[in-house]
């Protein structure tokens, strides 16, 4: 399933965002839970959205910095707009007890709300100079975590195989958030770049990959701002993914 995250076209209101998605003829939306964005958590509005342009959302990231507390308000919008996948960051190396929270508790939100919450994968970054910026960064946490979300440029800007991380993780992935590095910078679209997004994508057909792949791409990539070239990028985003997963 192709899906279109809201954090590439930040700036834009959530309706501006369905009608693009629309009709760029992307089949879901990937929810960015913005504490700060009041429609991004009003579930009544968001159903709405999807009732008038048909496009569900399939998955809401939660925000970094999370909480308990903000991790369940994100589950229980999930289960108002019939949504199954939440996504939650890492978090940062000092947060000690919302760590030990996310590895007690979260099986038990899984199975007590029927709904697949994922680890994705952390950004690149060091503390103090040598130690992971983010607590539970590597593949080890991640299987352990049974859920996960691979960042296909945070892969790439920690030096990480994609087809190697995708081979050992693939029972665990529900989702990818996919973009390109290009001349060094990521979130660049899915077709221009160095990474072997083909391969991935070929691959991921190859093994009949159930999940969502949600085209994530920074905003200015996208032309924010200019409607008519945001549309044509998000239809060569959609393109690239026809021949590379549907037609593969």
């Amino acid at each position: 399933m192709l899906a279109l995250s809201t954090d590439s076209l930040r700036g834009y209101g959530l309706n501006r965002i369905f009608e693009f998605a629309k009709q760029a003829k992307y089949e879901g939306i990937d929810l960015y839970f913005n504490p700060k964005q009041f429609d991004t958590q009003n579930a009544d509005y968001i159903k709405g959205l999807i009732k008038e342009y048909d496009v569900p959302v399939v998955s809401i990231q939660a925000p970094e910095n999370s909480t308990p507390d903000m991790l369940k308000k994100v589950v229980r919008l999930a289960k108002r707009i019939n949504c199954n996948v939440v996504v939650v960051q890492p978090p940062k190396l000092l947060k000690v007890k919302f760590v030990n929270w996310l590895k007690k508790e979260v099986p038990k939100l899984r199975k007590k709300e029927n709904i697949s919450i994922a680890l994705e994968n952390a950004p690149a970054g060091t503390f103090l100079g040598f130690l992971p910026e983010h607590a539970m960064s590597g593949l080890v946490e991640l299987k352990k975590f049974k859920h996960a979300c691979i960042d296909t440029s945070r892969a790439a800007q920690k030096k990480e195989d994609l087809i190697r991380l995708y081979k050992i993780l693939k029972q665990y992935i529900v989702e990818i958030h996919i973009s390109n590095i290009y001349r060094n910078k990521p979130y660049y679209p899915p077709y221009k770049g160095v990474l072997p997004l083909e391969s991935l994508l070929t691959k991921l057909k190859q093994n009949n990959f159930p999940g969502i792949i949600s085209v994530k791409v920074a905003p200015k990539y996208m032309n924010a701002g200019d409607d008519e070239l945001v549309l044509d990028e998000l239809t060569k985003c959609r393109d690239f993914y026809l021949e590379y997963f549907v037609n593969a």
